[in-house]
């Protein structure tokens, strides 16, 4: 089971809040609010999510070099390095597909259980390696196939940078009580 990770902020450890924060490039702390885009999240870790919507970034997110650039209940986007991240044979590990996957859906459904002071755990997860990501960035997005009063699940497809597509999963969350 999985609690989620990773959200956006400025550089000095400023929070925003409201539901929408368009465009920014941050590092550090922590965004309040229903949508997160263009950001890049890196820094370090807080605890727990809040009510409001906001996700903490966790240590494996930050060993892989894992970066959500939007987040909403719907739809989340993020990316992680090939390079750090492969098999002794230099391809994409497949458990680092896997780990964009889940913290991807395990954003978008803590933010979506978050509108009624809940948050979320995974309870599963199955990906399809399509092909091998031996360089550059691997891109995945989290889209919601269901979104639910006790479950959520998202489709993630995960793609090179020449727009391949590299691994499909499925991931399913149920909400708990924050």
């Amino acid at each position: 089971m999985t609690s989620p990770s990773v959200t956006g902020t400025s550089a000095t450890g400023s929070s925003t809040t409201g539901s929408s924060t368009t465009g920014s490039s941050t590092t550090g702390s922590s965004t309040t609010g229903s949508s997160t885009t263009g950001s890049s999240t890196t820094g370090p870790s807080t605890t727990g999510p809040s009510t409001t919507g906001e996700v903490p970034r966790g240590d494996l997110e930050n060993r892989l070099g894992l970066t959500v650039a939007e987040a909403g209940p719907r739809r989340v986007v993020g990316s992680l390095p090939v390079a750090g991240n492969t098999q002794p044979f230099g391809v994409l590990h497949g458990g680092a597909s896997c780990v964009l996957a889940e913290t991807l859906a395990s954003v978008g459904a803590c933010l979506h259980f978050a509108a009624d002071g809940g948050t979320a755990v995974g309870t599963e997860i199955n990906a399809t390696h399509h092909r091998p990501a031996t360089a550059g960035l691997v891109r995945g997005v989290a889209t919601a196939v269901h979104l639910g009063r006790g479950h959520a699940t998202y489709e993630v497809v995960i793609t090179d940078e020449r727009g391949k597509r590299v691994c499909t999963a499925r991931m399913t969350c149920v909400r708990v009580p924050a």
